[in-house]
């Protein structure tokens, strides 16, 4: 089995070091943009599309040019990776996968790549990296980096940058021990709740610090923009974030560790609910024309969905489980927490209050997250023994080809 990871530190550059990263991130982000309004015009022009290999004879021809010859000084490779992200970004587009590629913008994502394995050197006896054009940089060497160096990625966030180190090497594919499944559901009073009625509190990292986010914020758009006054608010603000960020990330990943390592012991694999994150958290503020209704309300369920970080969450279970032999299975989640695991009558007088479910036709009495888990798990298993359709359109078939074995 192969096994494709990677690892994330702090960088300790000098002044030169992070002034030329600096430099590095803005020509990549340039030369996105400038590719991105180049398609642009192309397509309204009603030419076809603009393949990576043409559009790298224009990279050339922009380092070559008389306007912009700084991007000399910039390493080719990371240049050449902005355009393959721009095109990786228009066929997600073309597959509905993504929204249209959008420009870039000044401190929102700052980083680049380099993709060629030859050009870096890592000295973890020494704590340092070598990058092109940048020489050898110290890093926090928290954990050791195992397997073949692939790629290497520099990248800004809260004001530090980090550097992620990604590996390949082979594994032996392990073999669950167990023979039995759980599932999972997820929501905002609870976590995640499994099938066997144990259940995981949330941790509502925004919340928490809402307060303190706000009365930032609120200083800040005191300041006259661009000052150096309100470039201190700003930092402040984007402190709050990288805390909530931080705090969010530690806490799916214990939670996620927690439930692999549990369905790694006692089962085979685990349901969890194909749930579309993007459309539960839509906003229903409307149009001028046609005003939404409850919109605060929906507000606030919204900034409690995307609290939770269910996407994430679903993320690292499926590649940790995929590391310890087990598989990950999304089921369609329609009526999950109003059809009674009994007897099977679904109706939304079965679920009267939030947690309580009471069904109005046999009397089955539960909490409605468990009964929610209980039925993503019996519905799990119809999908792998008859085949039932899963909500992203993909077959039971093709899913379990997806999952690892």
């Amino acid at each position: 089995m192969q096994r494709l990871q990677a690892y994330k530190y702090e960088l300790m550059p000098d002044g030169e070091q992070e002034r030329a990263m600096r430099r590095f991130a803005g020509s990549c982000r340039f030369v996105y943009n400038k590719a991105l309004a180049l398609q642009k015009e192309n397509y309204e022009a009603g030419n076809k599309f603009i393949g990576y290999v043409a559009m790298a004879k224009h990279l050339t021809g922009w380092r070559n040019g008389f306007d912009t010859p700084w991007l000399k000084d910039v390493p080719c490779h990371p240049l050449q990776h902005a355009l393959k992200d721009l095109e990786k970004g228009y066929k997600n587009f073309f597959a509905k996968r993504a929204d249209f590629p959008r420009f870039k913008r000044k401190g929102s994502g700052d980083a680049f790549r380099y993709p060629d394995p030859k050009q870096i050197k890592l000295d973890q006896a020494n704590n340092r990296l070598f990058l092109p054009k940048l020489g050898w940089l110290r890093y926090r060497n928290s954990r050791d980096v195992l397997g073949e160096l692939r790629n290497v990625t520099v990248s800004q966030s809260g004001g530090k940058w980090f550097v992620s180190i990604q590996t390949r090497r082979e594994v032996e594919q392990p073999l669950p021990a167990a023979t039995t499944a759980i599932g999972i559901d997820v929501g905002i009073a609870r976590f995640a709740t499994m099938s066997d009625g144990t259940y995981i509190a949330p941790l509502n990292s925004f919340k928490k610090h809402q307060q303190r986010l706000a009365r930032y914020q609120r200083r800040m758009s005191r300041k006259v923009k661009f000052s150096n006054n309100w470039k201190k608010a700003k930092a402040r603000v984007q402190k709050v974030h990288t805390r909530i960020a931080n705090a969010r990330k530690d806490f799916l990943h214990k939670t996620t560790t927690t439930i692999r390592l549990a369905a790694r012991a006692n089962h085979a694999f685990v349901c969890i609910e194909d749930l579309q994150v993007r459309n539960m958290s839509r906003s229903s503020k409307g149009s001028s024309e046609r005003h939404g209704k409850m919109v605060k309300q929906k507000s606030g369920l919204n900034r409690a969905i995307l609290d939770q970080g269910w996407g994430e969450f679903r993320r690292q279970q499926d590649y940790k489980l995929a590391w310890n032999g087990g598989i990950l299975l999304a089921v369609p989640p329609h009526h999950t927490s109003r059809t009674c695991p009994c007897c099977g009558h679904a109706s939304n007088d079965n679920r009267q209050t939030q947690a309580k479910f009471l069904c109005v036709d046999c009397g089955y009495e539960n909490h409605a997250d468990v009964v929610g888990a209980i039925n993503v798990l019996a519905r799990g298993h119809r999908v792998l023994a008859c085949g039932e359709p899963v909500q992203s359109g993909r077959s039971a078939k093709r899913e379990r080809m997806r999952s690892p074995h």
